[in-house]
C-alpha cells in the first residue's frame, strides 16, 4: 500500500472536472506543479487544448494532463518512472475521468523512463508537458528535445511546455520559446516551445 496524502494545494483549476482533489505520494519525490502556473499555462494554451491529444513526463501527480483532460483534451498519456507516483496518478485519473462522467479509452499510463517513451505511430501529441526534477533539467534538456524532433515529426504545429526553475534557460536547436510564463530566479517557470 502507498502511503498517500491529499494537498490542499492540489487540486484540478479548470475545466469541468475543476476543484476535484490530486493525491500526491508522501515525501518530496514529487514537487507538483502550483495551481497558479497551471492556470497561467492552460490560459496561454486556451484554444490548443479542446479536442488535443497530449503526453505529460516526468508526470508526477499527472496534473498536466488531469487539467488538460479536464479542459477539453480527449486523448493523451502520463508517463512516470516512479511507482509510488503512478499508483497515485491513477487514483487521480480515476477521479478525474468520474467527475467528467467518461471512461479511459484513450488514456494510457506508462511506468517507464520519459527518456525512451515513445507514441504509438499515429498517436503523435499536439501537446507535451514535461515536469522534470528541476535538478536534472540542465542535463536531461537537450536528449529530450533530440528525442520530440523526431517523435513530433508528423505534428509540425505540437507545443511542448517545459517547467523549469527560472534560472534556467533552454536553447534547443530547432525549437523556439514563443512564451515563458512565472517569474523570479527561484520559482517555477514554464517555457512554451514550437518547432522553428
Amino acid at each position: 500500500m502507498v502511503s498517500v496524502i491529499l494537498s490542499g494545494a492540489m487540486r484540478i483549476s479548470g475545466g469541468i472536472a475543476r476543484g476535484v482533489p490530486l493525491v500526491v505520494p508522501k515525501g518530496d519525490a514529487v514537487r507538483p506543479a502550483t495551481d497558479g502556473l497551471r492556470q497561467a499555462v492552460f490560459s496561454s494554451l486556451a484554444a490548443c487544448v479542446p479536442g488535443a491529444r497530449f503526453a505529460d513526463l516526468f508526470a508526477g501527480s499527472g496534473a498536466y494532463g488531469l487539467e488538460a483532460l479536464s479542459r477539453g483534451a480527449t486523448a493523451g498519456e502520463w508517463v512516470e518512472h516512479s511507482a509510488k507516483a503512478a499508483v497515485c496518478l491513477r487514483q487521480n485519473l480515476a477521479a478525474v475521468c468520474k467527475s467528467l462522467g467518461r471512461d479511459e479509452a484513450g488514456l494510457a499510463l506508462h511506468n517507464m523512463d520519459a527518456l525512451i517513451w515513445r507514441p504509438a505511430v499515429g498517436a503523435e501529441p499536439d501537446l507535451v508537458f514535461i515536469d522534470p526534477p528541476y535538478e536534472i533539467v540542465a542535463d536531461i534538456a537537450p536528449k529530450l528535445f533530440a528525442r520530440l524532433t523526431d517523435v513530433l515529426a508528423p505534428k509540425p504545429d505540437a507545443l511542448v511546455v517545459f517547467e523549469m526553475p527560472g534560472e534556467i534557460t533552454l536553447e534547443p536547436p530547432g525549437w523556439t520559446c514563443v512564451k515563458r510564463l512565472g517569474k523570479g530566479t527561484r520559482s517555477p517557470t514554464a517555457a512554451i516551445f514550437r518547432r522553428g
